[in-house]
């Protein structure tokens, strides 16, 4: 479960449908469908029997939402989203799995978001201030936390876990089971297969690491001296030859050793721990010269 996040909100209204809701006459809401205070619904959009939907969440026009979903408080969904319907799955056999999405996300066009499977929890999870511009989509089993960056048609498979401040290119793709580590920068088009560690920035198909994200981790207001402490533990661990459980444990021993391991080094150290995938591996420094243009220019905050 991704660090530092809240849960997504389910203190909805007691009353099926709240006095304030602004529902456009040719939408479709079900019964059983509840609605929160100033919750708006736009025009031919349908929301089924199990949605709930929290406070001032605006719906746009041909919003289809379905399944048993619930979404938090302040959200935004754009036009010919599709939130909840049944997942991917071939083994799927229509059981009572959910998609929880919590506040103040910004869903734009053509989004897909499925709820879980038998096989993997039974729960998506969407936390909170993401934005996942068009054509993006959310596999069944996902955990998202909360403000990361989904740029146009990137696509989680099934069983996904995103940490909290990523930013995922467009046209990118990752694998299932992949972890994409907090302040990690996946560059556009890129096919990732393997776990990306916090901070660091992968590109290509497959994906190789190509140094930390050097700008997202400044926009995220991290220090020199914590920048400078990452680049020299990344130095350690990826580029330096050797088993990466032995450089694990190297890393660990000389910071303890140096006045113990600070809280932005312990959270890369244990994500390479926990990996189950395997890590993605660095490009050698002999071919990274296009790097440069990529982690000193390439975050983006939208388009």
């Amino acid at each position: 479960m991704p660090s530092g996040s809240s849960s997504p909100s389910d203190c909805l209204p007691s009353e099926r449908i709240h006095s304030s809701v602004n529902i456009h006459p040719t939408a479709v809401v079900e019964d059983g469908a509840v609605l929160g205070a100033d919750v708006q619904v736009g025009p031919y959009s349908i929301i089924g029997p199990q949605v709930r939907v929290g406070a001032g969440t605006r719906i746009d026009s041909h919003v289809v939402l379905g399944g048993n979903t619930v979404i938090g408080e302040r959200n935004t969904i754009f036009p010919f989203a599709s939130i909840g319907a049944a997942p991917q799955d071939l083994k799927f056999a229509g059981e009572e799995s959910e998609l929880r999405i919590g506040n103040e996300n910004i869903i734009r066009e053509y989004v897909t978001m499925q709820p879980g499977t038998t096989g993997g929890g039974m729960k998506t999870v969407v936390r909170d201030g993401n934005l996942f511009m068009a054509s993006t989509h959310v596999g069944h089993d996902c955990i998202v936390g909360s403000h990361n960056i989904f740029a146009n048609s990137a696509a989680l498979s099934g069983h996904v876990i995103v940490e909290e401040g990523v930013t995922v290119g467009g046209l990118s793709g990752i694998h299932q089971f992949v972890r994409l580590g907090s302040h990690s920068f996946i560059g556009g088009g890129a096919m990732v297969v393997q776990d990306v560690p916090p901070y660091c920035l992968a590109q290509g198909d497959r994906a190789y690491l190509f140094g930390l994200n050097l700008v997202g981790l400044r926009r995220k207001g991290f220090s020199p001296d914590e920048i400078r402490e990452l680049k020299g533990c990344y130095r350690e661990l990826f580029v330096k030859p050797g088993r990466m459980k032995e450089k694990i444990a190297q890393a660990r021993n000389r910071k303890e050793a140096s006045g113990g391991v600070g809280e932005t080094i312990e959270k890369l150290l244990r994500f390479l721990e926990a990996s189950e995938r395997g890590i993605t591996s660095a490009r050698q420094e002999s071919s990274r010269s296009d790097a440069g243009a990529v982690s000193d220019g390439a975050a983006s905050d939208g388009e």
